[in-house]
């Protein structure tokens, strides 16, 4: 595996920003320039802006890890993280997507 592009809002958190999550912009870029299939990504986090942008793609699912902010995110925002699944960690995040994509 190797990375192909990483994609930076160098903005201030409150400047305006063509790509700074929500917005998921970076992710259309990513498709438009290497053919990535959104509706069957997924995005992984530890805040609510994280999913935010996975959902506004339109990603397959969004995962919120419980460590770094995540714990707090999932306990502030319980009701807001009705679409997503909740994880303990990255490895965990990560057992759950190929679980899902393992068939029957």
């Amino acid at each position: 595996m190797h990375f192909c592009k990483i994609y930076v809002a160098p903005e201030a958190p409150d400047a305006p920003s063509r790509g700074r999550k929500p917005s998921p912009q970076f992710l259309f870029d990513a498709r438009d320039e290497f053919g990535l299939d959104l509706a069957g990504s997924y995005m992984i986090g530890d805040r609510l802006v994280d999913l935010e942008c996975g959902w506004n793609a339109g990603l397959r699912r969004c995962l919120l890890v419980r460590t770094g902010y995540g714990a707090e995110v999932e306990r502030a925002s319980s009701g807001k993280l009705t679409a997503a699944v909740v994880v303990d960690d990255l490895t965990a995040a990560a057992n759950w997507i190929l679980a899902a994509k393992t068939p029957p």
